[in-house]
C-alpha cells in the first residue's frame, strides 16, 4: 500500500526545504516514548533519560497528545516553517496561531469521538490549552534539544546542502530518488510505499508546495500528514545523523591513524557528522585553530569538504574520506554530551 501526493507544477516550483527546532523537538519525544524509534539515537536516548530521572518534566497537556495508543498524532504540533530556517520562538507562535476548528478537527481525526480527557480539555479550551503545550515543548526544547541544537542544525543544513545540489543536477526526479529507499517520484506524483499503511492513501495537500524537513533526531521512516493546516511537511531522516552522537567519542582506525597521524584521523573520524569548527573543537578538546590547521590539510588531500550555510562553514567529508574511515561500517553508542 502507499501514501500519494498530487503534485502539478505550480506546487513542484513552491517546494522548498526547511529545518525547525520544534520539529526536533516533537521527534525527541517520540523518541521517549517508544514511538518510531530509531537505533541510532540510543546514546541520546540514555543521556535524556539520565537527565530526565534527575529532574523530570511535566507534561500533562503534551505526552497524551504525542504518545498514545494511536500510530498519528495532531498535525498542528508540527507547523509549517514559514522560512528556511526557524527559531522556536517562532515556531512556537506558529503553533498557537492555529484556530480552534482546526484544533478540534485535528483532535477528532487522530482520537476519535471518545478521546482521553487531556485531549478533552484541549478541545474544549484550545487557545488555553495550546498556550500550555507551548510552554511544555518550550521547556523539552531548552532541557533535551538546545544543548545538542549546533550540532543538529550543522545535520540538518548539511542534508539541505546535499539535497539542493541533486535537484540542481536532476531535477525532481533525482532529488526524491535519493531522499529515502521508501519515497519515489512518479509522473507528477510523489508516492511512499511501505507496510505503515491498510489502504491507498491520498495526500489531502495543503495550500503552495510541499516543505521538506530534514529530522535528525527522529523516526527511520518518512512521515508525511495526510491532512494539515499549513502547508503540508514531508519528514525524512537526515543524511549524517548516524554520527551525530558519537561525535568524539569513538577512535579512529589504526590504519587511518598510521596514514594521517592521530589528530587529523581523530578529526576525520569525528566528521562522520557534518560539523563545524567550533563543535569539532569542543568535541575533541583542543582548539579552534588547531582544528582549522588539521581541516586545511585534509581538504587540501581530498578527504573533507567544506560548504558556506548561512552564517555558518559546515565540514564534512568527501566519498574519499569516508571510504577511508570506514563510514558504512557499524557505529557503536557511545556517550552524549552537551
Amino acid at each position: 500500500m502507499a501514501l500519494t501526493v498530487h503534485l502539478g507544477v505550480a506546487e513542484l516550483a513552491a517546494t522548498r526545504f526547511a529545518v525547525s527546532p520544534l520539529s526536533e523537538t516533537v521527534a525527541c519525544l517520540r523518541q521517549l516514548g517508544d514511538r518510531d524509534r530509531h537505533a541510532i539515537h540510543l546514546p541520546w536516548l540514555r543521556w535524556a533519560q539520565e537527565s530526565l530521572a534527575e529532574e523530570p518534566l511535566h507534561l500533562s497537556h503534551t505526552w497524551p497528545l504525542i504518545v498514545s495508543e494511536r500510530l498519528a498524532w495532531p498535525e498542528f504540533l508540527v507547523p509549517a516553517p514559514r522560512g528556511a530556517g526557524t527559531s522556536i520562538e517562532e515556531d512556537l507562535e506558529a503553533l498557537q496561531r492555529t484556530t480552534a476548528q482546526q484544533v478540534r478537527t485535528s483532535l477528532r481525526r487522530v482520537f476519535g469521538a471518545r478521546p482521553p480527557d487531556a485531549v478533552a480539555r484541549l478541545a474544549a479550551r484550545p487557545a488555553a490549552g495550546l498556550r500550555a503545550i507551548a510552554g511544555e515543548l518550550r521547556a523539552v526544547h531548552d532541557r533535551l534539544i538546545a544543548p545538542h541544537w549546533s550540532r543538529i542544525r550543522a545535520v540538518l543544513d548539511a542534508d539541505v546542502i546535499h539535497r539542493a545540489k541533486r535537484f540542481a543536477a536532476g531535477g525532481a526526479e533525482q532529488l526524491f530518488a535519493d531522499l529515502h529507499p521508501d519515497l519515489h517520484w512518479r509522473d507528477g506524483r510523489l508516492v511512499l510505499e511501505g507496510a505503515r499503511w491498510r489502504s491507498e492513501i491520498v495526500v489531502d495537500r495543503g495550500p503552495g508546495g510541499l516543505v521538506l524537513m530534514p529530522v535528525a533526531l527522529g523516526s527511520p521512516h518518512v512521515l508525511i500528514k495526510k491532512r494539515t493546516s499549513t502547508q503540508t511537511t514531508v519528514r525524512y531522516p537526515a543524511r549524517g545523523a548516524g554520527g551525530l552522537w558519537t561525535m568524539g567519542t569513538r577512535a579512529p582506525s589504526s590504519s587511518t591513524v598510521r596514514l594521517l597521524g592521530r589528530a587529523r584521523a581523530a578529526l576525520l573520524e569525528a566528521l562522520r557528522s557534518p560539523a563545524t569548527t567550533t563543535d569539532l573543537a569542543r568535541a575533541l578538546g583542543v582548539t579552534p585553530s588547531a582544528v582549522s590547521q588539521h581541516l586545511g590539510v585534509l581538504r587540501a588531500s581530498g578527504l573533507v569538504t567544506r560548504e558556506r550555510y548561512g552564517r555558518n562553514v559546515l565540514y564534512m567529508t568527501t566519498a574519499l574520506g569516508d571510504s577511508l574511515c570506514g563510514a558504512d561500517g557499524p557505529s557503536p553508542a557511545g556517550s552524549v554530551r552537551p
